[in-house]
């Protein structure tokens, strides 16, 4: 029977691509690292990784093989802390994947206070603004930020997430503004990620309005410096241009009309029998940070922001001829 070590040492391999990274982590050299996993090939009769001189990946029976192990280690790793009672104290190793933006501005600047109240804890944070694989990948928790779909994972609400139509002054005065859902078209309307469709909520109920701009980028950080830069106008959360409405670097435009009340920032975690109290340390604090009207929300005076709904001058049609721009991180 392989041995849960020998299991433990293909994960790592498998999920850093590096046999020296993985040693690194268990304290192992690149060769033994080599060897155990060459030995673990031999007793399961099958080639798990392809070797070159600069490059390791997974075969395809190699893939199959690592989502099984993911899913033993994660068991060993539940069972050790219940026969240990581990499971009652927060500790350990807490694996995170989270929005790059939201991180910045909502995570990091608070974790001094989480860990001080959890000093045991250690945190390995990857910041992305795609949503990963967290059961493959190994991760305890992930912040997602959106309208989630159902799945096996288990998903916990931290906050509402409204979001708002907003453009910059100086491009307001060079093209106006749009009143009405008809008049989006006319509009250099910028977007991030696969986002071809802002779901919003209005007069008419909720809908998805197909838009269209030069620029799409992956980053949503790299989105929002394009609207403070006067490019277009966007749908971006309270979260993340608050502080720019309230200093009038921003406007809210078509103010009947948000985000849909359905996109939500979630914890998504495993669906597993128990859940390791380091995880439900850091759900629990960020929900109880946040609260049930956002901190960032009760900072601005939306309402008072709100620009009277009328038309400001005839909308302008945004060049046709502007060379579409896709920006990758």
């Amino acid at each position: 029977m392989t041995a849960i070590t020998d299991l433990d040492i293909f994960a790592r391999v498998a999920r850093t691509g590096n046999m020296s990274a993985a040693g690194r982590e268990m304290g192992l050299s690149p060769a033994v690292v080599s060897k155990r996993i060459s030995l673990l090939e031999d007793e399961l009769g099958a080639r798990l990784f392809q070797r070159t001189t600069r490059q390791l990946t997974l075969t395809e029976t190699g893939e199959g093989y690592y989502k099984r192990v993911v899913d033993i280690l994660n068991l060993v790793e539940e069972a050790e802390d219940f026969v240990s009672r581990r499971n009652t104290k927060a500790r350990g190793l807490l694996k995170l994947t989270a929005p790059t933006t939201f991180s910045r501005m909502h995570i990091a600047p608070y974790l001094p206070e989480f860990l001080a109240k959890f000093p045991e804890i250690e945190l390995d944070c990857h910041l992305t603004d795609d949503f990963v694989d967290i059961i493959s990948r190994g991760f305890d928790v992930a912040i997602r930020i959106g309208e989630l779909q159902d799945s096996s994972l288990v998903q916990k609400k931290l906050a509402m997430d409204r979001r708002v139509i907003v453009a910059a002054p100086k491009y307001i005065e060079k093209y106006g503004v749009p009143t009405k859902i008809a008049d989006l078209e006319f509009h250099n309307c910028l977007s991030a990620g696969a986002q071809d469709g802002w779901n919003l909520q209005g007069p008419e109920g909720q809908q998805v309005v197909r838009v269209k701009g030069n620029i799409r980028s992956n980053s949503a950080e790299f989105v929002r410096s394009a609207v403070m830069s006067g490019l277009g106008i966007a749908l971006r959360s309270i979260w993340d241009i608050g502080s720019e409405l309230k200093r009038g670097e921003l406007k809210v435009v078509m103010p009947e009309y948000s985000g849909a009340d359905s996109v939500a920032i979630y914890a998504v975690y495993p669906c597993r029998d128990f859940m390791p109290t380091k995880v439900n340390a850091l759900i629990e604090y960020l929900a109880d940070l946040y609260g049930s009207e956002p901190y960032w929300e009760r900072a601005v005076d939306l309402k008072a922001l709100l620009p009277e709904t009328k038309s400001q001058g005839k909308p302008t049609k945004v060049d046709s001829k502007v060379a579409r721009v896709v920006v990758t991180r």
